[in-house]
């Protein structure tokens, strides 16, 4: 009956165009029923499209008062790692600890990556030092052999680099073009590297909501690619993932995971980002369907060939939390519950009633796998809910060889360290 009822409501929605949804079948739509989808941790109940109405709420931005922090659990404390930056968007520790900040933004972009050095590792920079500007919204870092690598928002570009270099001075070679722009904008490009070095892994969201320019648009878009470190040999490793943007290896088995963005305007709880596995060759689903064969309602029912073959993601993560960054946590600093489980940044929610996000959650693992629901670890960046006041807006996250953490408020312009206390 509930397939009949649906298939009766997409056979509707097939005589609109540009794909776009009349209000009477929004109406017939929010009218069907819920769906379960089993997921690593459990059931997951998600309501229909357009259960509520799409509205923008954008958070508005103040200053956080006088020696405030975000606010993290019994045993941790807060600390301001570095500030004075604009729009410290991502974080890479080198090898041999210096810690690089790609400073990008949206509408502004100071289109720089600044290096801090904290040679005795007390948690306090000595050196601080632009590494490299003029670039094109950086955001994904990696040295790689005698190689350092950005990833542009349209290109991946390398540098021949000497280990403790605190300016990069030689010249650039473009060893990928990468498609830029489009809806949100989406210009992140992260990278990680196979353990061995032999690939590179770079992360392109897609050029729209849900392909509503046409998909002939998202050629190389909305997927993770893989290259070669002299960038040839690409291929799609995998795709349907709508933006996304942190990846990180599973410590217990070596599987690549990542954080992803999901699709905006179908209501306050639709669709979940979500942080999952990443199966090589896999298909998420975007823009077709989520979380499985749930259809889109705005693709008109354009699935064919893909359903059988769409997976679902391990662990939603809350609709438009924009979860960026991620890591795993394979360190003994923190207490063991923390061991080999996820952190991730949420910047906060602009397609919501209420706002959502602003935090930074814990997800936690068992042999590998996931083994319970997400938990909030680092918030108090929401200065008056009702009201949308924001102090910062958590992006990515980094893991630290001591053990601690560094998470990027690129609203702030802050980078905030989160240690144990022992």
């Amino acid at each position: 009956m509930k397939m009949r009822y649906l298939c009766a409501v997409f056979a509707l929605m097939v005589l609109s165009c540009n794909g776009q949804v009349r209000k009477s079948e929004k109406e017939a739509l929010a009218k069907t029923p819920d769906h379960v989808v089993k997921t690593a941790i459990g059931d997951l109940v998600l309501p229909p499209p357009y259960a509520t109405e799409s509205k923008a709420v954008r958070s508005k931005m103040v200053d956080w008062p006088q020696g405030q922090t975000p606010v993290a659990p019994e045993g941790f404390t807060v600390t301001r790692f570095a500030d004075q930056l604009k729009n410290p968007r991502n974080t890479y520790i080198g090898p041999n600890n210096d810690v690089f900040v790609a400073e990008s933004g949206t509408m502004s972009s100071a289109d720089r990556i600044t290096v801090f050095r904290d040679k005795d590792q007390d948690g306090k920079f000595e050196t601080r030092e632009v590494f490299i500007e003029g670039l094109n919204r950086p955001y994904g870092m990696l040295i790689l052999g005698s190689y350092f690598y950005i990833a542009n928002t349209d290109g991946l570009y390398r540098y021949p680099y000497t280990a403790g270099e605190l300016k990069l001075a030689s010249k650039a070679e473009k060893i990928v073009s990468l498609p830029a722009g489009g809806y949100n904008n989406h210009w992140t490009r992260n990278l990680i590297a196979k353990a061995d070095g032999s690939k590179i892994y770079i992360s392109v969201g897609s050029g729209s909501n849900v392909a509503e320019h046409g998909i002939e648009h998202e050629t190389r878009r909305a997927n993770i690619l893989e290259v070669n470190p002299d960038g040839s040999g690409e291929k799609v490793y995998a795709s349907g993932l709508r933006n996304p943007v942190g990846m990180d290896w599973n410590p217990v088995n070596g599987q690549l995971w990542t954080a992803v963005n999901e699709r905006d305007e179908l209501g306050d709880d639709l669709v979940p980002d979500y942080v999952t596995s990443v199966t090589e060759n896999g298909f998420y689903g975007w823009p077709y369907t989520y979380f499985g064969d749930i259809p889109d309602p705005r693709m008109k029912g354009a699935t064919a060939g893909r359903n059988e073959r769409t997976l679902v993601p391990d662990v939603a993560v809350g609709a438009h939390t924009a979860t960026l960054g991620m890591a795993f946590y394979n360190k003994a600093a923190y207490p063991p519950k923390y061991r080999n489980g996820i952190f991730a940044g949420q910047h906060g929610s602009w397609n919501r009633s209420k706002i959502t996000g602003y935090k930074v959650i814990f997800i936690p693992f068992e042999n590998g796998r996931p083994s319970g629901p997400p938990k909030d670890f680092l918030t108090g960046f929401v200065a008056n809910a009702s009201e949308a006041e924001v102090y910062g807006r958590p992006v990515d996250v980094t893991v630290m060889k001591d053990g601690s953490l560094l998470v990027n408020d690129d609203s702030g312009n802050v980078i905030w360290r989160v240690s144990a206390n022992h």
